[in-house]
């Protein structure tokens, strides 16, 4: 079996587990992806199998200057603040208080990369934003990473506060923050996004995604990576992040 046809038949049964809410187990081990290019490529079959067209990016990197990597976001599963959601659906949810971007114009595909400069200089709007992290897989987070990018990088939900303006001077590297489940600080002992900052996320996205020949638009929302690790829920309850300097997000976990 060549590529094209593995990343078919994994994005089959993906979007079969979350379509029945049968977490997968141990597959054939010519279905996993072995490379970059077929865990991205299993992103755009998913898209395809589901018929739903994309709304965002999820972006992210491990370290400061580290490799970057990314998914699209299904449009129907970006919301505004104050949505109720069901745990199960999600289980194990694994909540994240992120910063969301909207850029002030489109990128069209185009025969040269974009440069920082032109990217950064095209951001329009930030939000505070809340990932709801959910896996097809029965073993995740024990699961290998190019499987991970190749699930929309374990992506579940995203709910996005209100957009301000783009604050330039913002502190993007460590904002002042508070995160809390049920009135419950869920912050811990270090605040800061493994990216660095995560603006420097933004030119990768723009020419992946352009590469491909589809136009970014700037009604796109980009996520771009935790300030606060990973919270995983262990009941219902009530969510609120707050990030200094923008709106509040809030969500319910029923």
């Amino acid at each position: 079996m060549n590529t094209a046809v593995n990343s078919s038949r994994l994005a089959q049964l993906i979007v079969e587990a979350q379509r029945e809410g049968n977490a997968l187990g141990d597959l054939e081990e010519n279905l996993y992806p072995k490379d970059f290019t077929s865990a991205y490529l299993t992103q755009q079959a998913i898209f395809n199998l589901r018929g739903v067209q994309p709304g965002g990016w999820k972006v992210g990197s491990k370290s400061a200057t580290g490799p970057i990597q990314g998914s699209p976001l299904p449009l129907e599963c970006i919301h505004t603040q104050a949505r109720s959601f069901d745990r199960n659906a999600y289980a194990p949810a694994g909540l994240e208080l992120e910063i969301a971007f909207r850029f002030n114009r489109a990128f069209e595909p185009r025969d040269h990369d974009y440069s920082d400069e032109e990217v950064l200089a095209g951001i329009g709007e930030m939000a505070a934003a809340i990932e709801i992290v959910s896996s097809r897989f029965a073993a995740w987070p024990k699961v290998e990473p190019l499987t991970q990018l190749a699930d929309l990088l374990n992506h579940g939900a995203l709910v996005v506060g209100a957009f301000v303006p783009y604050q330039e001077g913002f502190p993007f590297a460590q904002p002042a923050l508070a995160f809390s489940f049920n009135g419950e600080s869920i912050v811990p002992g270090a605040v800061a996004n493994p990216a660095g900052d995560p603006r420097r996320l933004l030119p990768w996205l723009v020419n992946h995604h352009t590469r491909q020949g589809h136009a970014l638009p700037k009604d796109f929302v980009i996520t771009t990576g935790s300030f606060t690790g990973m919270h995983f829920a262990d009941g219902p309850g009530e969510l609120r992040g707050e990030i200094e300097g923008l709106p509040p997000v809030t969500l319910s976990l029923t």
